[in-house]
């Protein structure tokens, strides 16, 4: 995976967690076949390994730490990236979110999600269907969930029609931007590390 370094400890880490692998590619060789990059991902990493390994339903929005599944949509002719704007967050972001009630595959909930928040429903996995980042990130309290965090499951996605964007609604516009556009808006956010292994993934793309 281009921008991801080698972590064997942090794999066997993962491997070896004890439990019951209940749900789907999460826990069965999402996560243990991931590797991460540097100590600060390596540290996310276990620690969504051990809320898989040990959480019921480790999606569920009631625990104070589960899982999310996001995207960055690009379109790799142009080497734009789309971002959305949250006003919950108050940032630009991914698209991406929640999974509903019954779901459990990351790559799945972020195609639905994207689908859902952009109006583009020819997304694809881009340039595959590899996990390409995951990332813990804090959520500040609202008038219905206290302060919590995302354990973020990050995959690119790809459209040939980007005039194709309609936004799911009128506080959430969306934006195409170049890459340094892009980070200049996300500025010290987690979502950059994500940003730049795009950019690594379109350089290598355009060889």
């Amino acid at each position: 995976m281009t921008g991801v370094t080698d972590d064997s400890a942090g794999k066997n880490r993962v491997a070896n967690l004890p439990g019951t692998w209940h749900h789907g590619p999460v826990l069965s060789g999402l996560l243990s076949g991931y590797q991460a990059a540097g100590a600060n991902e390596s540290a996310d990493l276990d620690r969504m390994a051990h809320l898989a390994a040990t959480a019921a339903d480790p999606w569920s929005r009631g625990l104070p730490l589960h899982f999310t599944a996001s995207a960055v949509v690009v379109h790799p002719p142009s080497g734009r990236v789309l971002l959305r704007w949250h006003v919950k967050h108050g940032r630009w972001l991914q698209v991406g979110g929640h999974g509903d009630p019954g779901e459990t595959s990351p790559l799945e909930i972020a195609l639905r999600e994207a689908r859902e928040e952009t109006g583009l429903t020819d997304l694809v996995p881009w340039p595959d269907d590899a996990l390409r980042h995951v990332a813990v990130c804090d959520v500040g309290p609202s008038a219905t969930e206290p302060e919590h965090e995302h354990a973020d499951l990050r995959f690119i996605l790809a459209t040939a029609g980007p005039d194709a964007v309609r936004p799911e609604n009128d506080q959430s516009p969306l934006r195409w931007l170049d890459l340094d556009e892009a980070r200049a808006l996300v500025g010290d956010n987690n979502l950059r590390v994500t940003l730049d292994r795009v950019e690594a993934l379109l350089r290598g793309a355009r060889r």
